[in-house]
């Protein structure tokens, strides 16, 4: 076989499985913006005959999704910018400080990614109930403005800062709060970068937690939003995806734009350990 019917077929191949990828999504938006008919159509419509854009109204009408998103933005906002704080700082720790154990406490530091989420949701849950922050903005971010994970990624990039750097700075009279500050952070934008993203989407999907600690509409988030427009009696699906439409919308455009920069963090982190 040729060259170039290699490289075709390859071509085709990755043109079908990137349709297999994206198709959920394409799909999500053909629905939202279907009538009623065509959405409850058998067989079902893949591609919509005629725009209906009064779905994305409706749905305002029917639940508050526009609270219900910046909640969301506003819970995963304020984690990310915690994890971003409490990691960084912990990985300098444990990168360029020197103290007694400080090996055998990264272990078991490390060692709770190996603890499954399910397995300490209901500790964190009586501990957020006893200090009354139950349907409150501290019971929705305080147990997840630290993680094991942020400042494994973070630890691995700050050691691949070199020693000099830090020498030439302690030379200046520069200590470990003004190194860490001015040379340490501005030096990993593309680890930050990583640790923003994946914090912020991982917060802003999140749907179990938030369904336990919130019980009033004024501080549901936007994954469980989504659940109010299904109705016992008939759910109209043309509804449910234009919901879901906007709510996947801002996060997928932050995948998007972000996609570059998360890779290149992954990347770093990976290569030296």
């Amino acid at each position: 076989m040729s060259a170039t019917w290699t490289k075709t077929l390859l071509y085709v191949l990755l043109t079908i499985c990137a349709a297999l990828v994206l198709y959920p999504v394409m799909y999500t938006f053909f629905m939202a913006v279907m009538t009623p008919e065509d959405a409850s159509a058998y067989p079902p419509h893949i591609i919509p005959s005629s725009i209906d854009l009064s779905n994305f109204s409706e749905v305002f009408d029917i639940v508050p999704i526009g609270r219900f998103i910046g909640n969301t933005f506003l819970v995963a906002g304020l984690t990310t910018l915690g994890q971003l704080i409490t990691a960084s700082m912990a990985a300098y720790a444990f990168a360029k400080m020197q103290f007694k154990g400080k090996n055998v406490i990264f272990s078991m530091f490390v060692a709770t990614m190996m603890i499954p989420w399910e397995v300490t949701m209901i500790p964190n849950y009586l501990t957020v109930r006893s200090w009354g922050w139950l349907d409150s903005y501290q019971g929705l971010t305080v147990p997840f403005l630290a993680t094991a994970f942020g400042t494994f990624l973070l630890r691995q990039f700050f050691m691949q800062l070199p020693k000099e750097l830090f020498e030439a700075a302690r030379i200046d009279g520069c200590g470990h709060i003004r190194y860490f500050i001015s040379h340490v952070l501005p030096l990993s934008r593309p680890a930050l970068g990583t640790l923003a993203i994946y914090s912020f989407l991982s917060m802003y999907n999140s749907y179990l937690w938030p369904l336990l600690v919130t019980n009033t509409p004024e501080m549901r988030t936007a994954q469980i939003g989504i659940s109010m427009l299904e109705f016992q009696e008939s759910t109209a699906w043309n509804l449910v995806f234009a919901g879901t439409a906007m709510v996947i919308l801002p996060s997928l455009l932050l995948l998007i734009f972000g996609l570059k920069q998360l890779v290149r963090g992954m990347a770093a982190g990976a290569l030296k350990g």
